[in-house]
């Protein structure tokens, strides 16, 4: 049960949004997680700042998966994740920060995993 939350500064197309879920779907497997199972959410046009200063092109990903994956899985998604917002937004890569949370209970129709 895997969830991506991406806060990018840009504005994002319905296009855009499209390509991005359908790319994020095939990244998830690079922690072993289905698309089946991933809930994706995309805020566009977001206010972010780092060390002070306002980002103009930057983005802040949120991966939580139940359950704990591997480090060097994290790793390989995260260089992932990073081209992605590259090549469908410009974000360069010094301005994309992303997390992994593992999650130990996650439900879904009321019940837990």
């Amino acid at each position: 049960m895997p969830y991506i939350e991406a806060k990018v500064t840009v504005p994002v197309t319905e296009k855009k949004l499209e390509a991005l879920k359908a790319r994020f779907g095939r990244a998830v497997s690079l922690i072993h997680k289905p698309e089946s199972y991933l809930m994706v959410g995309i805020e566009g046009g977001r206010d972010l700042w780092f060390a002070g200063e306002k980002l103009e092109k930057g983005a802040y990903v949120s991966v939580s998966a139940f359950g704990d994956p591997a480090r060097a899985d994290c790793a390989k998604m995260a260089v992932e994740l990073t081209k992605i917002l590259r090549e469908e937004l410009e974000i360069p890569g010094e301005n994309v920060y992303i997390t992994f949370h593992p999650v130990k209970n996650w439900a879904w129709q009321g019940e837990l995993f």
